[in-house]
């Protein structure tokens, strides 16, 4: 991987962006990113921060757009980036953004991809593709109103405009803010305490969610009972229970 490293410390992945100055997405960055989520999907990463160096993601590299133009071609790097964020969505542990600078239209995808946003208190993000003449393509109008609501999701999309931490906050956009220079750490910190927990209870949590949301109720319930008996039998289950009856604390091994 050129454009991305790829770090572990203990059982927690990092994942960081390195296409100076601002790591604009293009097809190598997406490619390599999607690399690096596929490397942490080992059963000893039991949780993961992805990060940028200096910016998360200014959004997409344009200048690739002009290419699709001259050749009458669709764009290409909207669904390249789409099944990459889907897959870190759909990894089986927890996952934390840590937005530094910017992330924008493909930036602010990506990290709606993880479980949890920690924002920079200086850090800016937005879904400006409309300012483009065009929409998100990589799941922003689709993922954002999940987040924070139909009607506040619609006036991001349809303005384009930047929202900064504090309101991403507000929004719930984001789960924390945080000083620039305590970001990562803050993030790998609450990393390492996630992977000391029941790794597959957390993938139940987060298939049950995915799969029920918007659904009718009996489907939703069938959702969540299916994801609840996978995870009793798990070991970490037994772990769980066994240690709270001796009221002792449990040592999940995350299986």
């Amino acid at each position: 991987m050129e454009l991305v490293e790829y770090a572990v410390e203990g059982a927690v992945a990092l994942i960081t962006l390195n296409r100076p100055p601002v790591n604009a997405l293009n097809a190598d960055l997406i490619g390599d990113i999607d690399e690096a989520i596929g490397l942490a999907s080992d059963g000893s990463i039991r949780a993961v921060v992805i990060t940028g160096n200096r910016h998360f993601a200014a959004g997409a590299d344009i200048t690739r757009f002009v290419d699709s133009f001259s050749s009458g071609a669709d764009e290409p790097m909207a669904s390249g980036l789409l099944a990459t964020v889907r897959r870190l969505e759909q990894l089986k542990k927890p996952t934390i953004a840590a937005v530094t600078g910017y992330a924008l239209g493909g930036g602010l995808e990506l990290a709606m991809g993880a479980d949890f946003r920690y924002l920079a208190d200086d850090a800016k993000v937005g879904q400006p593709e409309i300012l483009l003449g065009i929409i998100p393509g990589a799941g922003g109008t689709q993922r954002l109103p999940r987040l924070i609501g139909y009607q506040k999701a619609k006036e991001l999309n349809m303005s384009g405009r930047h929202v900064r931490a504090d309101e991403a906050l507000a929004l719930g956009i984001a789960d924390k803010v945080v000083p620039g220079d305590e970001l990562v750490s803050t993030a790998m910190a609450d990393a390492a305490e996630w992977a000391k927990g029941p790794t597959l209870g957390y993938a139940a949590v987060k298939q049950a969610m995915g799969e029920g949301w918007g659904r009718p109720i009996d489907e939703a319930l069938d959702a969540e009972r299916q994801a609840f008996s996978d995870v009793f039998a798990t070991e970490d289950a037994r772990t769980g229970i066994t240690a709270f009856i001796a009221k002792e604390t449990p040592g999940f091994v995350g299986r």
